[in-house]
């Protein structure tokens, strides 16, 4: 670790990760909900796209963005819950945002790949580091 002071004030320090979990809690836990809700119409959508076994698919893909969205929003295993979501999001970000192979593949579904990626950067940086002193976890390694 560096002796430098940090540029970042510490209340910053305090509430950066409480507000990172919510914007990224509020990603998954509206998605399962509506999951829940829609269950035939999502089913239905995930058969078009070839899945095997799509009701069991869509069990756990409502565990994994619900149940970890708010995991990480408590702060509660939030680091566990964020690397489950990050390799929950790369077969998903294949399946239904594979931009290359489409008539226009600089359209919606590269945007929705990207953003993706973008919340797998942070997804990553929960499960790497925490999350954060104002959680359930309640340390920078929980």
């Amino acid at each position: 670790m560096s002796d430098s002071p940090s540029l970042v004030p510490n209340g910053i320090q305090q509430i950066a990760p409480l507000l990172g979990r919510i914007l990224i809690a509020v990603v998954f836990v509206p998605a399962g909900i509506m999951k829940i809700t829609g269950f035939s119409a999502t089913a239905g959508y995930m058969a078009s796209k070839g899945l095997p076994m799509v009701n069991v698919l869509l069990v756990l893909t409502i565990i994994i963005e619900l149940g970890g969205g708010l995991m990480i929003l408590l702060g509660w295993r939030a680091s566990e819950a964020a690397l489950i979501i990050f390799l929950f999001l790369i077969p998903v970000s294949i399946v239904f945002h594979g931009f290359w192979g489409m008539e226009d593949p600089g359209g919606v579904q590269m945007r929705m790949f990207m953003k993706n990626v973008g919340i797998m950067g942070g997804l990553l940086v929960i499960a790497g580091l925490g999350s954060g002193p104002l959680s359930l976890g309640g340390n920078k390694s929980g």
